[in-house]
C-alpha cells in the first residue's frame, strides 16, 4: 500500500466517487455524496493506493485560520482494519502541522446512534482525538453532530 497526495482536481473527484459510492452505510446520501466530491477540488488530499488501484482516500480543509478539519475519509470496507485510514489520517496531519496549523478536528455522527458510526467514533478516538462538543440537531435530529478536536504540534510534521 502507499500514500500519494494528489494535486489534479479531476482525479481528485475521481478518487471522491470511486471510494464514497462503495460506502452507502456511511455516505449514501446522494446529495451529499456529490458535495463532497465537488468540495474536493483544491484541497490538500491524499489517497491510498494497493496494487494501483485507489482503496482509501481522505481531504483536509481549513475551518479557521489556526483550525484544519478532516473534511471527508474514505476506506473501501474491504480493507478496513488495515491500517490504511490510520496511514492517510498520518500524511494528513503532518500535512496539516506543515501549513501551520494548530489543531485538527473532525465530525461524524455522535456515538450510540448506529453501529457503523460507533466504529467511526471509536477510529478518531484511538487516533488521538478528544470529544469537543456534540450539536444534537446540526445535521438533523436523527444524526447528532460529534465534533472531536486534536491540538498539532510542531514536530507533528518532521
Amino acid at each position: 500500500m502507499t500514500i500519494q497526495r494528489i494535486t489534479n482536481d479531476d482525479e481528485r473527484k475521481r478518487i471522491t466517487r470511486t471510494i464514497l459510492e462503495g460506502l452507502p452505510d456511511w455516505f449514501g446520501i446522494p446529495e451529499a455524496r456529490e458535495e463532497y466530491i465537488e468540495a474536493s477540488r483544491g484541497k490538500p488530499f491524499f489517497c491510498a493506493y494497493e496494487a494501483g488501484e485507489p482503496v482509501g482516500f481522505l481531504y483536509l480543509k481549513e475551518t479557521r485560520k489556526d483550525t484544519m478539519e478532516l473534511a471527508v475519509m474514505g476506506v473501501q470496507e474491504k480493507h478496513h482494519r488495515q491500517g490504511i485510514g490510520r496511514s492517510l489520517f498520518e500524511q494528513a496531519k503532518k500535512e496539516a502541522a506543515r501549513l501551520g496549523y494548530s489543531f485538527l478536528q473532525v465530525k461524524t455522527v455522535q456515538m450510540g446512534k448506529y453501529e457503523s458510526y460507533d466504529r467511526t467514533n471509536r477510529f478518531y478516538l484511538s487516533l488521538g482525538f478528544q470529544e469537543l462538543e456534540v450539536f444534537p440537531t446540526l445535521w438533523d435530529e436523527w444524526n447528532p453532530c460529534q465534533i472531536y478536536i486534536m491540538a498539532l504540534e510542531k514536530r507533528d510534521f518532521s
